[in-house]
């Protein structure tokens, strides 16, 4: 049986994006953030920063939590998607 890498495995999945942002930052507390661990931590790379402002993309969520785990300030407010809606993994 292969092996698939993350990035064959990605390939795979699919978001039913919800009108609704799941996830609310408190982008005030971010300002003060210095690292904003976020940037690099988030592995679908949905958080930049655009004149040195914090700016996130809700549509490529892979749900996975971790900048809610990582952010410094509690600034992440995150919750699961509606039924029907977020990211459906397929391993085949």
């Amino acid at each position: 049986m292969k092996r698939f890498s993350v990035e064959e495995r990605l390939l795979n999945t699919k978001i039913e994006i919800y009108e609704k942002p799941h996830i609310n930052i408190d982008t005030s507390k971010c300002d003060k953030c210095p690292n904003k661990p976020c940037i690099k931590a988030c592995p679908a790379g949905l958080y930049t920063l655009e004149d040195n402002k914090l700016r996130f993309n809700y549509e490529g969520c892979l749900e996975c939590g971790t900048c809610r785990l990582i952010c410094p300030y509690n600034s992440i407010k995150w919750d699961t998607p509606p039924g029907g809606y977020g990211v459906n993994y397929q391993f085949g």
